[in-house]
């Protein structure tokens, strides 16, 4: 398979990151990242981390050596590594699109606080629907990590994530699927079977929705999970969604 070609500006930035370099020597590091992003693009996430890190090592500056760095890392559940390059990413680009996985890094870490402020600074921000709807999915759940059921159902909610669509997309079912599970740990069961169900009408096999409807039953009560790490919908790309 043919390893893809960047985008001229993004060859460009790496080239002129390693100014220092012989010419030879720059060629080599954005052949590097195209194979960092082939690796990436075909699911071979060890592959791209270890690419990625080089890069960093020689041209830590440039937004999309720590864009592809960041999510090679999140897909691999190295939470630290992806929390690193992700605030960089997102300070040396000014784009918000990486925020909720970089929210959900730092869940997984226990930075409730830093969750929070990257929350309210992401609210601010010129973010698409998608991407502020994966944010307030992350946030709720850290509110729910620290025993904060009400307000974490109350986020979702207020959003209007319970609310019934016609023809929802992606984004809703996951809202939905999120507050489902929030309202399961409450132990509102009916309202979390109407939102699972809700789910598994529109995708019987969305996520694990099927088990978990299963194994809530019809009126019986079950211990609450903790959502998983890395849920947020990472492009398949490691461009995708980059302005």
């Amino acid at each position: 398979m043919r390893t893809p070609s960047l985008p001229a500006d993004v060859a460009s930035e790496i080239r002129r990151a390693a100014d220092a370099a012989t010419a030879h020597h720059r060629e080599a590091l954005v052949s590097r990242m195209e194979k960092a992003v082939a690796a990436y693009e075909r699911g071979r996430y060890q592959e791209a981390a270890r690419y990625g890190t080089e890069l960093v090592r020689e041209v830590r500056t440039v937004p999309a050596v720590r864009r592809i760095a960041g999510f090679a890392a999140y897909r691999l559940g190295r939470w630290r590594d992806a929390a690193r390059h992700l605030e960089a990413y997102t300070k040396l680009s000014g784009d918000p699109d990486a925020l909720p996985a970089l929210m959900d890094s730092l869940r997984a870490l226990g930075r409730h606080s830093k969750v929070a402020q990257a929350w309210t600074e992401l609210r601010r921000a010129a973010a698409d629907a998608d991407v502020l709807a994966e944010a307030r999915i992350v946030a709720a759940g850290s509110l729910a990590d620290r025993g904060q059921l009400p307000e974490a159902i109350e986020l979702l909610a207020s959003a209007g994530a319970a609310r019934p669509l016609r023809n929802p997309s992606d984004r809703h079912l996951r809202q939905w699927y999120a507050l489902a599970d929030l309202f399961e740990r409450a132990g509102d069961l009916p309202r979390a079977r109407e939102l699972f169900g809700r789910v598994a009408q529109v995708d019987p096999e969305a996520y694990d929705v099927a088990e978990r409807l299963d194994a809530l039953g019809p009126a019986r009560a079950r211990r609450s999970r903790r959502p998983r790490r890395g849920s947020w919908q990472v492009p398949n790309g490691p461009f995708q969604g980059a302005k």
